[in-house]
């Protein structure tokens, strides 16, 4: 990966911690969130259920996989919760979430918009 493309997105210092903030890319809007780790996670903003640009307003937690903690996010409106590193979907196989690499260089975040991981959103079975 080159230098070049990374994009600045913000400062480390304008995070909150376990918090979301949003940011947009031409039309890619991106989540942003500083975890309790101290890792910065850089996800889509858009919940892969209902389509809608929520996710940087999603609740910042947890979730224990095989003994070893993982940061995740919830989607502030069904509430599933997405591992913030891989995008799995902890509660429905049917979505997973776009996640970005990203990095912090002299105390600014980075995005390299290149490496989104595909979301996925499955139809639910009709009830």
């Amino acid at each position: 990966m080159t230098d070049d493309q990374w994009r600045e997105v913000c400062r480390i210092d304008q995070l909150e911690k376990n918090w979301g903030e949003a940011a947009l890319f031409g039309t890619e809007q991106l989540a942003v969130f500083l975890a309790w780790d101290g890792q910065v996670h850089i996800t889509s903003n858009i919940d892969p259920r209902t389509h809608q640009g929520v996710m940087s307003r999603g609740i910042v937690g947890d979730h224990e996989v095989g003994g070893e903690r993982r940061p995740t996010i919830a989607s502030p409106l069904y509430k599933e919760s997405y591992d913030l590193e891989t995008g799995e979907c902890y509660t429905s196989p049917n979505f997973r979430l776009s996640v970005y690499d990203s990095r912090v260089r002299d105390g600014v975040v980075e995005v390299d918009l290149s490496s989104a991981t595909e979301a996925v959103r499955r139809e639910l079975p009709q009830r």
